[in-house]
Parts: C-alpha cells; sequence; structure tokens
C-alpha cells in the first residue's frame, strides 16, 4: 500500500508539472507575444525602435550620449540628462548612483556626489553660457562644506571653531569663503583626515540656478531618453547657432516634440531628446 501510494503521488506531481509547463511555459508566453503584435502595441513591444534611412539609431525609450569620441559635447544636437547606467544609457547596467543628499565629501577614491553635481552645473553652465552656480556649490565646481574643528556641545555643535577646513578644495585651492565664525579657512591638505569636524554646508548666495536640475542629475534607471523643457529651452541658442538657423525655428521644434503630463496629471512635461535631434537633423544646416 504504502509503495502504491508513493507511485500515485509521484505521477499526480508529474502531471501537475506538464499541465503547468505547458500553461506558463508555452501557453501563456505565446498569448502575451500575440498580444503584443496588435496594431498600437506592436511598436512598444518590439522597442519603439527608430531607424533612418532603414538603419537603426536608438529607441525612443533609452536615452543616448551625443559626444564625441572624447566624450565633449556635440553643439549641433541637444544634450541628454547625465546617466548612471555603466557607461551612460547602458541597458544591461541599468542604475542610479545609489548616493543620497548626504554624500556631501569628497575621499581620495570617488567623487561626492554634491561634488559631482556641482561639477556638472559648471560645465552645463560654460557650454550654455550662463552662470553654472548653484547652492551649496563653489564656483570652482565642488562641494562648499567646510569641518568646523573644535570643542562641542550635547548636541554635537560646536561652541568655539579653533580650525574650519572646506573639506573640497585641496590646497593649493584657495577656499571659497576666507573665514567662518572668526576662523580662517583653510584648504585641505591631500590625504588628511577631517573627520573630527562637524560638517557645515554653506548654502550661499545663489537661490535660484540657472542649470536645470535635470542637467546635472541622473534617473533611477539611468535611461531616461527626456529632459525637462527648461533644460531644451536653455540649449536652443547653442543649437540654432551651430547650425545656423533661427532659434524661432529650433524653440517651434522642441514644441512640436514636448510632450504633457500623463493622463494630464501624472509626471512632468518632457522632451524626447533622440527624435528632437534627428527633426533637427532633417532641417538640414
Amino acid at each position: 500500500m504504502y509503495f502504491t501510494n508513493l507511485v500515485r503521488q509521484h505521477v499526480a506531481a508529474l502531471r501537475a508539472l506538464l499541465v503547468f509547463t505547458v500553461i506558463f511555459g508555452f501557453a501563456y508566453p505565446i498569448g502575451i507575444w500575440l498580444v503584443a503584435q496588435l496594431p498600437g502595441l506592436q511598436d512598444k513591444a518590439d522597442g519603439s525602435l527608430i531607424e533612418v534611412n532603414g538603419q537603426v539609431v536608438g529607441s525612443s525609450l533609452i536615452g543616448q550620449l551625443f559626444t564625441d569620441s572624447d566624450g565633449n559635447a556635440l553643439p549641433q544636437y541637444f544634450q541628454s540628462r547625465p546617466s548612471a547606467a555603466g557607461d551612460g544609457y547602458d541597458p544591461l547596467s541599468t542604475s542610479a548612483s545609489n548616493l543620497g543628499p548626504e554624500d556631501i565629501v569628497d575621499t581620495a577614491d570617488r567623487t561626492s556626489l554634491l561634488s559631482t553635481v556641482c561639477g556638472r552645473s559648471v560645465a552645463v553652465g560654460d557650454l550654455e553660457g550662463v552662470s553654472g552656480d548653484r547652492p551649496f556649490c563653489t564656483e570652482d565646481g565642488v562641494g562648499a562644506v567646510l569641518s568646523v574643528i573644535g570643542p562641542r556641545e550635547a548636541t554635537g555643535n560646536v561652541t568655539a571653531p579653533t580650525r574650519v577646513v572646506s573639506v573640497n578644495q585641496m590646497c593649493p585651492a584657495t577656499p571659497f569663503m576666507a573665514t567662518y565664525r572668526g576662523v580662517r579657512v583653510e584648504c585641505a591638505e591631500p590625504g588628511a583626515d577631517y573627520t573630527a569636524g562637524q560638517l557645515v554646508p554653506v548654502h550661499g548666495p545663489v537661490t535660484d540656478p540657472q542649470v536645470p536640475a535635470d542637467a546635472v542629475t541622473a534617473s533611477g534607471s539611468g535611461l531616461d531618453p527626456h529632459i525637462s523643457p527648461a533644460y531644451a529651452d536653455l540649449q536652443v541658442d547653442r543649437v540654432a547657432t551651430a547650425r545656423g538657423i533661427a532659434p524661432e525655428t529650433v524653440r517651434a521644434l522642441v514644441a512640436e516634440h514636448t510632450d504633457g503630463r500623463t493622463l494630464g496629471f501624472m509626471g512632468e512635461p518632457r522632451v524626447n531628446v533622440l527624435q528632437l535631434n534627428l527633426a533637427l537633423d532633417g532641417l538640414g544646416g
């Protein structure tokens, strides 16, 4: 009896395995594939690929770089937002930097998120001919962070500073501010340890930076193909000059390739960079 019951149980398990294999291993994937081939769905199911003269140049769902072999921005093209996915927009390495707002001090091995944002802002400002200044950033493009050293009260705040160091400005750089609470601010010596001090980010005078946030921060996936209308508007004059066309013509193309909020209320208006650049190429210049 025991052997017979054991055989029955194994046969039942085998039947269940075969049934579920047929349903979920064959029928379900084939059914989903057939649904995906319906008009209106096929393009997205196939990757939303964009072809020019019979050659695939990208996907409307995945961003890409518009730079030369040295990584310099091509002036005739709108630039995408930064990407933390591999070397940039790598679908096999999709990711964010996983760094948060408290990552403000550079180390010998890695640049902090704050200094990365500051450096990008300066670079975009130089490219577009505007100020790259933003809160908590120095003019030379690193985080404006002080290590304030001295006796502390119970809350952890330094009561009477004895030494102040601009931790992200390596000597012989000139600190972004001369004094702090009456103490001269020093540049940081390479390899020195300033963790004993209280970290104090300094906001600075800038309240409304000219470089938009999406120009200096990567998306969560690292694959975002869109930029904000504000970042697109910032690039109009450069692109128009490089192509020898009127800025009004470029602005009209930006407006044509600006999508509103999804369903009218989700997300923010956005511009697809690849589609916009291809439309510009269609104009010549």
